[in-house]
């Protein structure tokens, strides 16, 4: 009872200064210091050049004019879709982050089969002085900024506050025809599945932290992120995709899982044929996995069990960044429309195995079957 009255007071986080003309308070209480100044974000805004955004004319309260919120006008003949990914930095350059982030969290709308239109950022800047904190916030949005006008989508608003380390995350909105969205359900009994990226972020990026990652893997993981899912996600629709997902923090086998039972159907994969990143194999034969890696193997429950031989197996269960899509598409589409992922730069995509069958359930067999012997 002694402890719950004799309370020590809030540890103060840092020195009273001089910075920049004012002091800093003894401690960063949540109720106020944890909020970025207004300054530092109206000189953010200003720097950004909002004029060379695009024009949205759903748009109706947006950035150029703010208020309490913004307001979105969604024709009438169209769904809104929307989705939201926030996650703490896993690089150390705010601009490179801010692609990477917003190519992850725009992922979703394009393997829904929507055209993104705009987007609510939420950013958590390291503490520092008020100008350090501005080329942190400006770098992180142009970032993100410079990925939204690729897509063709204008930032509408967000929301800033102070933490321990740099993180971000977007809330993406997108309009999409209601017959055309695209679903985790939907395979069909010969399906091609088809992975329009390599794997191995998690593993890697892992390695890296542990000092264990040569510079030519992580670049090539960075490129991999770099690389938006849109126009893989207008070839898929094009070549009459079943169904849609994006493979992200639950690894690949993880959303197949999600996918086969979704459509209530078997799948089998063949491991040889799965696009690798550069040292991923050899970071996960060394043991070095993701902190969520043990999480995602929990899906291990929906495999074969002679596939765990494989020195390649530990990677189904990889979480990615910004990875790839992973789509069911008409057998005798498959090759076209691999063929043509690979004119648009997709050049790791794959065709990786097929829909082979109904599950009945409650079924005794794994849905999905690791072919290793490739």
């Amino acid at each position: 009872m002694q402890q719950f009255r004799d309370l020590e007071p809030m540890e103060a986080e840092g020195r009273r200064q001089a910075v920049e003309g004012r002091p800093t308070p003894e401690m960063q209480c949540a109720g106020c210091g944890c909020k970025v100044g207004s300054g530092t974000l109206d000189r953010v805004l200003q720097r950004l050049k909002q004029s060379d955004w695009p024009q949205r004319e759903e748009v109706l309260i947006g950035l150029d004019a703010p208020d309490d919120a913004a307001v979105v006008q969604v024709p009438g003949d169209r769904v809104l879709v929307q989705t939201i990914d926030y996650f703490r930095a896993l690089v150390n350059e705010p601009y490179l982050f801010g692609q990477i982030a917003t190519n992850h969290c725009l992922s979703d709308l394009f393997a829904m089969g929507a055209e993104p239109q705009s987007a609510l950022a939420i950013a958590t800047l390291p503490r520092a002085i008020e100008s350090k904190q501005e080329e942190t916030l400006y770098a992180l949005m142009a970032g993100a900024i410079d990925v939204l006008n690729q897509a063709n989508a204008v930032l509408i608003g967000g929301h800033t506050i102070e933490g321990t380390e740099l993180a971000f995350g977007l809330t993406c909105n997108g309009f999409a025809q209601r017959d055309r969205l695209l679903r985790k359900s939907g395979m069909q009994i010969g399906d091609a599945l088809i992975l329009t990226k390599a794997i191995g972020t998690g593993t890697l990026f892992a390695a890296d932290m542990r000092l264990q990652a040569k510079g030519r893997w992580i670049e090539g993981a960075i490129a991999s992120m770099l690389q938006s899912n849109q126009a893989a996600a207008i070839v898929l629709q094009a070549h009459h995709a079943t169904a849609c997902t994006d493979v992200t923090g639950f690894g690949l086998l993880g959303h197949l899982a999600e996918m086969v039972q979704a459509s209530g159907v078997a799948a089998t994969v063949d491991l040889g044929l799965i696009a690798l990143l550069e040292g991923a194999a050899e970071t996960a034969t060394q043991g070095i996995l993701s902190s969520l890696h043990w999480q995602n193997f929990r899906a291990d429950r929906f495999v074969n069990p002679e596939a765990r031989q494989h020195s390649h197996y530990p990677l189904l269960f990889d979480p990615q960044t910004a990875g790839g899509l992973l789509a069911s598409v008409p057998s005798e589409e498959a090759i076209a429309c691999l063929e043509t992922l690979h004119t648009k730069g997709y050049t790791d995509s794959r065709i990786i195995g097929r829909v082979i069958g109904r599950v009945e359930q409650p079924s005794d067999q794994p849905p999905i079957r690791i072919d290793i012997d490739s």
